[in-house]
């Protein structure tokens, strides 16, 4: 055995006792968070030196205090999961598109924008392969094909957060089952200062409520945006048939103005095309 192999070997084996080290380590924290949340813990994983908690909604605050006491008390961030498949299975999936007749700056035709969009909001059947199809719900039905992630889940939507402990040097992930209809769960801006822009941003993109946020407002999408555009049955079509909110009518050039750059244009291809000849 040459030294490079032998060399890897150890390699390998120091990482192996790393990774042991290090779900031991989370696994008393999580033996911690037990103890202080009890029942409140309805899923959780240790695995690849890292650990997850799921709670109910209604405990996801909770959650985060007893976290903030743990010592996790550095912020990493806050986000969203829409656990809907995107389509039935990739081999199945289609791209919707209304190519326009006319003039590509001219909007699709509306009865072909139409029908697209309606046959896109469409239910679709489940695949032979049993693959939930798009659009459609199967919380409670793992055999299906519908994933959420490690440390499990009951529903469509989940936030979660992600704390770290400098002094312990480990992290933890925090993820919480959100109401399909309408989801929602107190805000902990006040708990994690960090958490206000974070929580801003997924009420924007994913259309979760965080009750108690003191200004929920759009950061990057317009006023007058329809939508959540990162849920997986957001309408992309819409943005083609329906003008984007805010847009800005740009003026013509005046007749003099647009003249002169007309005769400019017209001239340096007329000299373009004597060099070429000459």
């Amino acid at each position: 055995m040459s030294s490079a192999d032998t060399e890897e070997q150890h390699d390998a084996a120091v990482e192996v006792d790393g990774a042991a080290e290090a779900n031991a380590a989370h696994q008393a924290v999580l033996d911690e968070l037990k103890a202080t949340l009890g029942d409140a813990v309805i899923g959780e994983h240790v695995g690849a030196g890292d650990l997850w908690i799921r709670v109910p909604a209604g405990e996801w605050r909770r959650a985060a205090e007893a976290c903030k006491a743990a010592g996790f008390n550095y912020f990493d961030f806050l986000s969203g999961i829409d656990w809907m498949p995107s389509a039935p299975n990739p081999e199945d999936a289609e791209t919707l598109s209304v190519e326009p007749e006319a003039d590509a700056d001219e909007a699709p035709d509306p009865e072909e924008a139409a029908e697209a969009e309606a046959e896109h909001e469409a239910e679709p059947q489940a695949s032979e392969a049993g693959t939930v199809a798009a659009f459609e719900t199967a919380a409670g039905e793992p055999d299906s094909g519908w994933k959420t992630g490690v440390a499990g889940g009951e529903t469509r939507f989940q936030v979660f957060a992600r704390f770290h402990s400098i002094g312990r040097k480990l992290g933890v992930t925090v993820k919480a089952d959100l109401d399909d209809e309408s989801p929602s769960v107190a805000s902990i801006h006040d708990i994690f200062f960090g958490a206000e822009w974070h929580e801003r941003e997924t009420w924007e993109m994913y259309g979760f409520t965080f009750e108690g946020h003191p200004d929920l407002r759009h950061i990057y999408l317009p006023g007058q945006f329809e939508g959540f555009p990162l849920r997986k049955d957001f309408p992309l079509l819409a943005r083609e048939v329906k003008p984007w909110p805010g847009l800005v009518d740009v003026e013509d050039l005046p007749p003099a103005e647009e003249a002169r750059q007309d005769a400019a244009i017209n001239a340096a291809q007329e000299a373009d095309t004597t060099e070429g000849g000459s």
